[in-house]
């Protein structure tokens, strides 16, 4: 990849769109620091929660981010089991040319159709091209949950 700061999976999803890549961790950090800057004093007065359990629970979500498929060891996706990922054959599903009748990729069409329409986009322009528009489509403020299907 040209540049690190670019996320993408395997599958054809842009991860880079997806709030909790880093997001929930500074959100967390933040609100973290804020509750022991300016709200410390909530630990002696509040009797509905367990305020120390509560500090971990933030702890815990500032230290976790989503590394993307792409940095994981164990693929628990079907898509990361895929032979011609394991042997880098391909760097992403949308370079395959069964990727619109994979198996491995139903999952990601059914929830994420738009990865559909970035297969294609590939074709026309390349999938490096391709990273940079998903990239700066996130910088405009487009998320995944705003565009997933359930």
């Amino acid at each position: 990849m040209k540049d690190d700061n670019i996320f993408y999976g395997v599958c054809g999803v842009y991860c880079g769109q997806c709030h909790t890549r880093e997001k929930v961790h500074l959100l967390a950090m933040e609100l973290k620091k804020l509750i022991i800057d300016d709200y410390d004093w909530v630990a002696n007065v509040v009797d509905d929660i367990d305020y120390t359990n509560f500090l971990k629970g933030l702890e815990w979500f500032s230290k976790q981010y989503c590394p993307t498929c792409v940095k994981i060891s164990d693929p628990w996706c079907e898509v990361r089991k895929c032979e011609k990922i394991i042997n880098k054959e391909l760097k992403s599903c949308l370079l395959c040319e069964e990727f619109l009748n994979c198996s491995r990729t139903e999952y990601q069409r059914d929830r994420y159709p738009f990865v559909i329409d970035h297969y294609h986009r590939v074709k026309q322009i390349g999938f490096e091209k391709h990273l940079e528009e998903e990239e700066k489509r996130a910088k405009e403020g487009v998320r995944l949950i705003d565009i997933r299907k359930y």
